[in-house]
C-alpha cells in the first residue's frame, strides 16, 4: 500500500481527541522497515497503563492503581428497558417494597467520571496547569532588549473533559488520551516601537525542559548557556543557528567543566550541559511546525531529555541546532529558569498552521554491553575513574503533523538511534601481567 494511501486509510479511523495517535500507525509501518507495534487486548478487571499527551510531555496512570475509578448504580428495567424508578420503589429498609409486573432491579459496576477526575486533577494538572503570565518588553538607552516580567501562557487542564476521555478510552481499549487542555495569551505589553514594527505581539511558542537533579556546576552551565540567548531576535525568514548564537564556549566565557559526551566516553569539560539548553530551544520551534533545518539526537539516551527522541545535542562547531523563520515576522527571544526547569519563550506573529507532535514509537530495544575497562596513561598508576553507565540502546521515532488552510497536511517523520553503552571504567597505568607468565 502506498503512503498516500495509508495516510487516507489512517483518517478514516480517525476519532475525536481519542487519539490522533492511531492515524499514525499505518504510516510507522511504511516508513519504519520493519517494525511491528502490536496489539494488545485485555480482559477486565484488568487495565492497561493510560498514557496522557500534551505536546511533548507524555503523563502515565494505571487504573488497576485506582480502585475508586469503578462505582457500583442500581439499575431499573421495565421490559428490558432502562427507567427512573417511582420514589416509593427506592426504599433503603429492611422491607423491600414488591416491585410491579415487568420492573427489574438489578447492580452493574461503572466507571467513577468525578474519582477519575479527582485523580487526573492530583496526578496531571499539577503538571500542566501554570496562570499566564504579565510581560513588559522594552529597549534601554544602549539598545539591548529588557524583559520585565515572563511571558507565560496560560495552560488549564478540562479535568471533566479528560475524565470522560478516560471512560472512552478504557470502553474502547484506547491507551492515548490528548488532554483537553485551554491555553492563554499573556498579557504582553510592547512599549518599543521597532519592536512594534517587526511583528513582535503574542507568544508563538514556549520550549521547556526539566533538569532536576543537576549537579551545581551543570546548573551554572545551563544558566550561562541560557542568559546568552536572551533577547535575541531572528529575523523573519532567516535560519537560525545556536552555535552562532552561543558563541565561544570555555572559562573565559563564563562555563566551567562538567560531564559531556566525548565519543565513547563521558568526560568533564568546559559547558557540560548546555544540550539542556539547545533541547529547551529546539522543542518550541519544533511543537510550533518551524521548518527543522539541522538536528541531532545524542549518542545514547540521557535521563534529562526523556521522553526519548525530543532531545536535540549540539557540540561547537560541529554538531548545531538551526530552524527557519517562516512566520510573518521576526522572532523574540525570553529565556527563563525557574527551579528545575528552563524555558524558551518565542514572541513574534502567529500564523494559521497547526501543528501537532505524536510519540515516541519505540523499537530495537537493546540491553548495556558487558563492563568495559581500559587501561590508560591519562592517570596515575592504578587509579580509576568511571567515563560512562551502563544505559540501553533503542531507536525511537516522532511525527510531527503540520496543517494549513490553504495546503495539505504533512506527516514528517523524526528518528533517532541510541547506542547501548557498557559500565565503562579507565585505569591508571598498564594492564597486569597474568600469573602465567611467570615473573
Amino acid at each position: 500500500m502506498s503512503i498516500p494511501l495509508l495516510i487516507m486509510s489512517a483518517r478514516k479511523l480517525r476519532k475525536p481527541r481519542v487519539p490522533r495517535v492511531q492515524r499514525v500507525q499505518g504510516i510507522l509501518v511504511a516508513l519504519v522497515f520493519t517494525v511491528i507495534i502490536p496489539v494488545k487486548i485485555f480482559a477486565a478487571p484488568y487495565y492497561p497503563e493510560l498514557t496522557y499527551r500534551y505536546e511533548h510531555h507524555l503523563m502515565t496512570l494505571n487504573p488497576n492503581e485506582y480502585p475508586l475509578w469503578r462505582k457500583t448504580e442500581e439499575v431499573w428495567q421495565y421490559g428490558g428497558t432502562e427507567i427512573k424508578p417511582a420514589a416509593i420503589l427506592r426504599s433503603d429498609g429492611d422491607n423491600i417494597p414488591p416491585l410491579p409486573e415487568g420492573v427489574t432491579r438489578s447492580l452493574r459496576t461503572s466507571w467513577n467520571k468525578e474519582a477519575i477526575a479527582a485523580t487526573i486533577a492530583t496526578r496531571i494538572t499539577t503538571i500542566i496547569d501554570r496562570p499566564r503570565g504579565t510581560v513588559s518588553i522594552d529597549k534601554n538607552e544602549e539598545g539591548e532588549i529588557v524583559f520585565e516580567g515572563v511571558g507565560f501562557r496560560g495552560r488549564t487542564v478540562d479535568t471533566a473533559k479528560a475524565a470522560m476521555l478516560t471512560i472512552t478510552a478504557l470502553d474502547t481499549n484506547v491507551t492515548d488520551i490528548h488532554l483537553p487542555v485551554r491555553e492563554e495569551q499573556p498579557v504582553i505589553h510592547v512599549l518599543h516601537p521597532d519592536l512594534q514594527d517587526r511583528g513582535i505581539a503574542e507568544v508563538i511558542a514556549i520550549g521547556e525542559s526539566d533538569f532536576s537533579h543537576s549537579a551545581t556546576s551543570r546548573r551554572h552551565n545551563i544558566a550561562t548557556g541560557v542568559s546568552k540567548f536572551n533577547g535575541h531576535i531572528i529575523p523573519q525568514g532567516e535560519v537560525f543557528s545556536f552555535n552562532e548564537v552561543l558563541g565561544p564556549v570555555n572559562g573565559e566565557t563564563g562555563y566551567v567543566k562538567e560531564l559531556v559526551i566525548l565519543g565513547d566516553k563521558t568526560l568533564p569539560d568546559y559547558g557540560g550541559g548546555l544540550c539542556q539548553v539547545s533541547t529547551t530551544a529546539y522543542r518550541g520551534v519544533w511543537e510550533y511546525g518551524f521548518p527543522i533545518v539541522q538536528r541531532r539526537n545524542h549518542s545514547f539516551a540521557v535521563q534529562y531529555y526523556a521522553p526519548q527522541g525530543t532531545d536535540a545535542t549540539i557540540y561547537p562547531p560541529y554538531t548545531d541546532i538551526k530552524f527557519l523563520n517562516d512566520s510573518p515576522g521576526d522572532l523574540l527571544i525570553q529565556t527563563h529558569i525557574n527551579v528545575d526547569k528552563a524555558y524558551f519563550i518565542y514572541y513574534g506573529t502567529k500564523d494559521n498552521r497547526d501543528a501537532e507532535v505524536i510519540g515516541p514509537y519505540v523499537w530495537d530495544k537493546r540491553s548495556p554491553p558487558a563492563d568495559r575497562i581500559e587501561y590508560t596513561t591519562d592517570l596515575p598508576q592504578g587509579v580509576k575513574r568511571k567515563v560512562g553507565s551502563a544505559v540501553s540502546g533503542m531507536q525511537a521515532a516522532w511525527f510531527r503533523i503540520v496543517r494549513t488552510p490553504d495546503s495539505e497536511e504533512s506527516i514528517e517523520p523524526f528518528y533517532s538511534y541510541y547506542e547501548a553503552r557498557p559500565n565503562f571504567t579507565q585505569i591508571g597505568g598498564a594492564p597486569k601481567a597474568p600469573s602465567w607468565l611467570g615473573e
